[in-house]
């Protein structure tokens, strides 16, 4: 029975797998691009409920097809409602999202907010490395999202310092 149980099962499983896989996607595809966007933690705790109900699906014989494709769709139309009601109410998107948090800003790493937030140095210079910048001194803020992703956000550069910046490269090249 470790390896193999009967041909009815697997032929079960087969079948439970291909037509709760292709529901799923008809629902996702209905339920528009908001269900597979970037994840907040709302977004996230759906997505893992519907793994597990989509893998208790197709693995355990006691749960029929019907009621997999109903717990999906009831777990994706929730989604979608409580989505469309952050969208309208910001008491509700309050409520469900986190806000961004800012953690270096004015030339300061905001190490408090840092630890809190539990986002280490090298994860934002990672982000600043991932925007092409080397230094802080070109950094304006950076802001840990809603969605976990940190932002760099870079200072913008006057046209007098653009001018300056390409007097000094070329100073730089004559000098060599």
């Amino acid at each position: 029975m470790i390896f193999f149980s009967s041909w009815d099962n697997l032929i079960a499983i087969f079948a439970t797998a291909i037509l709760s896989y292709v529901g799923l996607i008809i629902m996702l595809k209905l339920s528009g691009n908001r269900t597979l966007s970037q994840m907040n933690s709302f977004d996230f705790i759906i997505t893992i409920a519907m793994g597990s109900t989509f893998s208790s699906g197709i693995l355990d014989q006691n749960v029929a097809l019907m009621d997999t494709l109903l717990a999906l769709f009831l777990l994706i139309m929730m989604q979608y409602l409580i989505t469309k009601l952050t969208v309208k109410f910001q008491a509700i998107d309050k409520l469900i999202k986190s806000n961004p948090v800012i953690l270096f800003y004015q030339n300061e790493l905001l190490k408090s907010t840092m630890e809190k937030e539990r986002i280490s140095e090298d994860e934002i210079l990672s982000s600043m490395r991932e925007n092409g910048i080397s230094t802080f001194s070109q950094v304006e803020a950076i802001v840990l999202e809603t969605n976990g992703k940190i932002s760099t956000i870079p200072k913008q550069v006057s046209h007098v310092e653009e001018l300056q910046g390409e007097k000094s490269y070329k100073d730089a090249i004559n000098y060599q």
